[in-house]
């Protein structure tokens, strides 16, 4: 859970047994739970966070955006359908997914010159704004994806290299 100012958010981290220990789950509770309170998201919002490997998030890459690649996060959103599934009342919304590889954001940060939990705090930030909407397919897209990250980062206590 993720307390903030104005009520639980329910932010749920799964870490594949075999990267359990090297990273903490509160990393990601804590740059989950600072998006949603900057970006002013439901206080009752829920989300999952899961800390992977390259060959799943590959896998997960190919199958949803047909690149033959590990990357380094993805977000997997509440896509609107044909068929509108509507969350029952005593349900909190339920925002999505964002699915990490560490060792790719281990590889970005040595070759940021950062820290792994650096990296992984951006990953995390990065992927919950595309839970919320927000994209970089377009150049003033891009800068306003970019401007709610760094403002996130900033909450974090961190900047942005580059």
């Amino acid at each position: 859970m993720w307390q903030s100012r104005e009520g639980m958010t329910m932010i749920q981290v799964l870490i594949r047994p075999q990267f359990r220990g090297q990273v903490s789950a509160g990393l990601f509770r804590q740059a989950a739970g600072t998006v949603l309170e900057i970006e002013s998201a439901p206080a009752d919002a829920s989300l999952t966070v899961v800390v992977t490997g390259n060959r799943e998030i590959q896998a997960l890459n190919e199958k949803y955006r047909g690149v033959d690649a590990p990357t380094d996060v993805l977000s997997f959103g509440q896509e609107p359908t044909e068929h509108v599934f509507v969350t029952p009342q005593e349900e909190p919304p339920y925002l999505g997914d964002v699915v990490l590889s560490l060792p790719r954001a281990q590889e970005q940060a040595i070759d940021q010159g950062h820290g792994t939990e650096s990296e992984l705090e951006l990953l995390t930030v990065h992927g919950v704004l595309h839970l919320l909407g927000y994209d970089h397919t377009t150049p003033e897209e891009e800068a306003l994806m970019w401007a709610r990250q760094d403002a996130a980062l900033a909450a974090l206590g961190k900047k942005r290299d580059g």
